[in-house]
């Protein structure tokens, strides 16, 4: 028997609801079941066809409610965009086992938090916010594969009524599926992943929408080569999952697209008095500190 395998067994989670069978969570549940899981794992999903996709793939062993999926389960993972979360928790609050786990895979934690602390209550220390780095412009469970968090970073922001057993049974699932995972406070999370993650797709989006809008977009498009593809590429993820993001985040995103703002407004300058020392010196540190950042 394998360390896994051990693990499985010794954390008592028999049963394991997954609400949303998209990438992330379809994924999660195939990393389990290649790590040795053996517990039933139900789905959930507002798509019929993602559900009945998703069992005839064997990524989850059937499907229901979220009343039924809930009253069944040790381990709830809301596999959602975070605008989703707290009308989720309102549905799942009455059938929530005493002993179960939730957590969620949100880009953002403050607010999902806070919807946790308003909905859940008492029971608030059973959910264990969590947010996996990892992502593909594909989406569904067709999409999904067991490899998706190998070597990816998971970020855990726990909560002071979280128990001690149970934030192990969560570092551990993530191990399972070959994470990283890093223990941070919401607000640094939040701040962090607005300059990294969130305000680089938002700028994708605004650029790709300033193409789209221009009377000759079909011959730009034709003429585009690699670097139009590479900066434009994430504007092709769900944009009803970014829009969530870019709401639940506002706060972080404004301060990261002010400073960007500023430092546009300095370039700009820049190229209007012809001052070629200071544009040089913005591209020259951006090139510097990106070539370091990540070396082909």
């Amino acid at each position: 028997m394998n360390n896994d395998n051990v693990l499985f067994e010794n954390c008592n989670i028999s049963s394991l609801s997954i609400i949303g069978v998209g990438l992330i969570g379809s994924s999660f549940a195939l990393a389990l079941k290649k790590a040795g899981y053996n517990g039933r794992i139900i789905g959930v999903d507002n798509n019929h066809k993602s559900l009945m996709r998703a069992k005839e793939l064997n990524i989850i062993d059937e499907y229901g409610s979220v009343e039924f999926a809930i009253s069944k389960s040790n381990f709830i993972i809301l596999a959602t965009p975070v605008g989703h979360v707290r009308d989720l928790l309102l549905k799942i609050k009455p059938y929530l086992l005493p002993d179960a786990i939730i957590i969620d895979v949100g880009s953002t934690k403050t607010d999902v938090i806070s919807a946790a602390y308003d909905v859940l209550d008492t029971c608030v220390g059973q959910f264990i916010p969590c947010h996996p780095i990892a992502g593909m412009e594909k989406t569904g469970p067709d999409a999904a594969i067991a490899e998706l968090f190998k070597q990816q970073n998971i970020i855990i922001t726990p909560l002071l009524e979280n128990k001690k057993r149970d934030l192990d049974t969560v570092n551990n699932f993530w191990l399972c599926c070959g994470a990283n995972v890093i223990y941070m406070n919401p607000e640094e999370h939040d701040s962090i992943f607005a300059s990294v993650s969130h305000l680089p797709h938002f700028l994708s989006y605004m650029y790709m929408s300033q193409v789209a809008s221009s009377e000759n977009c079909d011959r730009r498009l034709l003429l585009a080569g690699s670097g139009f593809r590479d900066f434009s590429r994430i504007s092709g993820s769900s944009p009803d999952m970014w829009c969530d993001i870019f709401f639940s985040n506002k706060k972080f995103i404004e301060i990261e697209l002010e400073k960007v703002l500023s430092l546009i407004s300095t370039a700009r300058k820049a190229l209007d008095t012809e001052d070629r020392k200071l544009l040089y010196s913005i591209l020259e540190k951006a090139s510097v500190v990106r070539r370091n950042w990540f070396k082909e």
